[in-house]
């Protein structure tokens, strides 16, 4: 087996197309046997692709071996052991001896152009905050995953960031959504609508009601307009909106029951997306389902080196100066 590249990853030479994406090896319910199949799977995808694999040097080992020898040197490795397990506290990411934080500091040091792991959500918000900092006036990051809706994409966040629904937070994410769809979907003036029991007007408990009033009034980027409440099913038809706003507990539970209906009906859970970018942040993050597959995880580091062609981040931090400028 080829010995692996250790220490730390110097930035490699870039050209317009080339993503450089560190992965958390011991991130995930499958860790690291779905990583390291998950990753070779991006390798094989993405010829402009650049990894750092972020974990024991055995299992990095295992990816570079793995891989055509005129594809080694797209790999480097920074051998890290400490791990965030799926019932671990989020705190534990303030420790920098675990994957997930080495990974973010990658992305902080400019070594990479974005993260991907499949560790507790909690823990990789935490990782991304406090390594890469909040953008102005987000308090609270959020998920955002896009659905393959029938009517189009349409994004759903959150979908696990934060569990507050306050109507400043379903605000936020709001603006968050609008962005994001008009950055990353190409979406033209999106359509926002807030999820909720109804669509009449007093529907939903009441951060709903006091937050529906506070959006009507609120100027969204990218000539975005609010529509009012929608319901659930709305997320997968994307006929009234291209954006579905909630908080990251009803939007967490929204995308698995959306999951479990394709499995039920035979369909490829691979529909449902199981990655979903980190917004809020000053990087480019991803976070992967827990339980997710190996090709789960490759679309999870595809979504990074998207996001980075896109220059997401930048872009859609620029759109909220709209806003709060």
């Amino acid at each position: 087996m080829t010995r692996p590249t250790s220490g730390r990853a110097s930035p490699a030479p870039k050209g317009p197309d080339i993503a450089r994406i560190a992965v958390d090896l011991l991130g995930g319910d499958g860790a690291p046997a779905v990583v390291v199949d998950g990753a070779l799977r991006a390798c094989d995808a993405d010829p402009d692709l650049r990894l750092l694999l972020v974990g024991p040097s055995e299992v990095a080992g295992e990816i570079v071996g793995a891989l055509p020898a005129v594809d080694r040197e797209r790999v480097t490795v920074r051998p890290i052991s400490g791990a965030v397990g799926m019932a671990d506290a989020a705190s534990g990411a303030k420790r920098p001896d675990t994957t997930v934080r080495a990974a973010v500091a990658a992305v902080a040091e400019g070594a990479v152009d974005g993260a991907v792991s499949a560790g507790p959500s909690g823990a990789t918000v935490t990782a991304a905050v406090l390594g890469l900092g909040r953008w102005p006036g987000v308090r609270r990051p959020a998920l955002a995953t896009t659905l393959p809706a029938v009517a189009g994409p349409v994004v759903l966040l959150d979908v696990g960031a934060s569990v507050e629904a306050r109507p400043g937070t379903l605000a936020r994410n709001a603006a968050l959504g609008a962005a994001y769809a008009a950055v990353v979907n190409g979406v033209d003036k999106p359509r926002v609508g807030l999820l909720s029991i109804g669509t009449e007007p007093g529907k939903g408990d009441r951060a709903r009601r006091a937050a529906d009033p506070y959006l009507a009034g609120q100027q969204l980027p990218s000539g975005a307009r609010y529509i009012g409440f929608v319901e659930g099913y709305e997320a997968c038809l994307g006929e009234r909106a291209d954006v579905v706003v909630t908080d990251g507990f009803t939007g967490n539970v929204l995308l698995k029951g959306v999951e479990g209906a394709y499995m039920m009906l035979g369909g490829p859970t691979q529909s449902v997306p199981r990655a979903a970018a980190l917004l809020g942040v000053s990087g480019t993050v991803v976070v992967c389902h827990g339980a997710a597959a190996g090709a789960d995880v490759a679309s999870g580091i595809a979504l990074a080196a998207h996001l980075h062609r896109r220059a997401a981040a930048t872009e859609i931090s620029t759109l909220l100066g709209v806003i709060h400028g």
